[in-house]
């Protein structure tokens, strides 16, 4: 049987990727992240190594010795945890010496290039997940009024801005007003932030990729709890970029959405 790398992080895009494999008839070696990874990862993978944040040469070792040849990265890092907890070895420190920025695309281009030289190539978790990217239209809740299209596109405006400094993809609007920027602090404490300076009374979530992005990693990715952390603060709209956003458990998201009365849009 063909094998295929998962070096899982959070969330549940290393769960999507896994049974898409297996059900192309894949062996699915995975590497999870202690205090990141889903331990019930476990069930969903043929083999899987616990290595912490930054041990990339244990990561490399796991694959290697497997046999793999094409690994993804799926499911995100916390940067609060990853700055806080990290335990980089050789391997860290290695690409760590090549790097001129510590900009996020600058650490996982060199992360990539780093593996490809071992024998392991990074491919894209979407090319066999591309079913769950972002539609266009309309996809849930009320429709957007003229303010609401407004600020959609300001926070569009704004988030292309934020991307091209590599900072993060998430803005948060209110009646023409940029609440809140996607930092370190991750995205749902951004939306939380710019809810309550809002006034906890409509605020609207713009959510796209970076301009540079690679699609091989980070893309952005909503799920059913983004909208309890939007109910949490009163904002009523998400939009997401056409074909570069990930949409996790999508009839649970439109189907939360319309019972809460937040508006999910997909814009190109």
């Amino acid at each position: 049987m063909d094998r295929i790398g998962l070096i899982a992080g959070n969330g549940r895009l290393p769960f999507l990727f896994a049974r898409a494999a297996r059900k192309k008839g894949l062996e699915v070696v995975a590497v999870a992240h202690r205090g990141e990874t889903d331990p019930a990862l476990a069930a969903e993978v043929d083999r899987l190594t616990w290595v912490r944040v930054g041990q990339v040469d244990r990561i490399q070792k796991a694959l290697r010795e497997a046999g793999v040849k094409q690994a993804a990265m799926a499911g995100g890092i916390g940067r609060v945890r990853a700055l806080a907890e990290a335990r980089p070895d050789l391997g860290a420190v290695r690409i760590i010496a090549r790097l001129r920025s510590f900009r996020d695309d600058a650490l996982l281009r060199a992360v990539a290039s780093d593996f490809e030289s071992r024998g392991v190539t990074i491919i894209a978790p979407t090319d066999f997940l591309g079913e769950v990217l972002c539609p266009e239209g309309h996809l849930a809740g009320p429709r957007l009024h003229p303010a609401q299209e407004k600020d959609v596109a300001l926070g569009r405006e704004v988030a292309i801005l934020l991307g091209q400094a590599d900072v993060g993809q998430t803005v948060v609007v209110h009646n023409g007003h940029v609440l809140a920027l996607e930092a370190v602090e991750g995205t749902d404490e951004a939306i939380l932030r710019g809810g309550r300076l809002g006034g906890n009374s409509g605020a609207v979530v713009v959510k796209r990729c970076k301009p540079q992005q690679d699609l091989r990693f980070d893309l952005p990715a909503v799920g059913p709890h983004t909208l309890e952390v939007m109910q949490e603060v009163g904002a009523r709209v998400l939009a997401l970029e056409v074909g570069r956003t990930v949409i996790l458990d999508a009839p649970a998201l439109f189907a939360g959405a319309e019972s809460k009365g937040i508006t999910i849009v997909g814009v190109p």
